[in-house]
């Protein structure tokens, strides 16, 4: 991929692994332009949302701690990864302190190294825009496994973040994007998706995601944060 030229406060606020020992809501827009790699596989965030603890209805972790979301319950840095319809796996980086849940759901990457075998274990990606943009795409595409849930993703699982994926990145001019999350029923109104502009890998819908500064943006925000 070619590098981006983003012009001056017009790119992701840093290119270096954020503190995630935040509430997902704080660090989620810190996570776009990292790379997610497992293995020779990786791919630039350019897509997240975040979910909160026993404030958020949307949550898994919203009734309390089960077998399945355990890991959002570990130190910030663990990988949740959770079945869902059956058939797909989703991969969220857990935020915040011990026992107090929160985790960033890492909904598209750009891929950047591994697309043979990317293409390989998703045939049917109409295009490698289309490779990771979706979260359960991603984890195809990168291999994730169920038995990845609870390592971690700071250098020492098989899942993990790395810095400098901003400069990977064939587009320019990228801007923050926010906007409700998808696919859920109950907290729609938090702005807690989280997207980088320009990029072809974001998932669908993308309506709603707007500019962090769009008028619209903080009057919605201010009225839903769930904070």
């Amino acid at each position: 991929m070619a590098e981006a030229t983003a012009p001056p406060g017009e790119e992701p606020s840093s290119g270096a692994v954020p503190d995630l020992g935040r509430p997902a809501p704080e660090a989620a827009a810190d996570l776009l332009s990292l790379v997610l790699r497992r293995g020779d596989r990786a791919g630039v965030i350019v897509e997240v949302e975040a979910y909160g603890g026993a404030d958020d209805p949307a949550s898994h972790a919203y009734r309390g701690r089960t077998s399945r979301n355990e890991a959002m319950f570990d130190k910030g840095g663990t990988l949740y990864v959770y079945l869902i319809y059956g058939m797909h796996l989703c991969a969220n980086v857990v935020c915040g302190p011990v026992g107090d849940p929160s985790a960033v759901l890492i909904r598209a990457l750009a891929p950047l190294t591994g697309l043979a075998a990317m293409r390989a274990d998703r045939p049917s990606a109409v295009s490698d825009h289309d490779l990771c943009s979706g979260p359960g795409k991603l984890c195809a595409a990168l291999g994730v496994e169920r038995s990845d849930d609870g390592s971690s993703v700071l250098g020492t699982g098989p899942v993990i973040l790395q810095p400098g994926g901003r400069e990977r990145l064939d587009f320019s001019n990228t801007t923050v994007l926010v906007g409700p999350r998808v696919g859920i029923s109950r907290g729609t109104e938090r702005l807690w998706r989280f997207a980088l502009s320009g990029s072809p890998d974001v998932s669908r819908p993308r309506v709603g995601l707007r500019p962090a500064d769009d008028p619209t943006t903080r009057r919605s925000t201010a009225r839903g944060s769930g904070t």
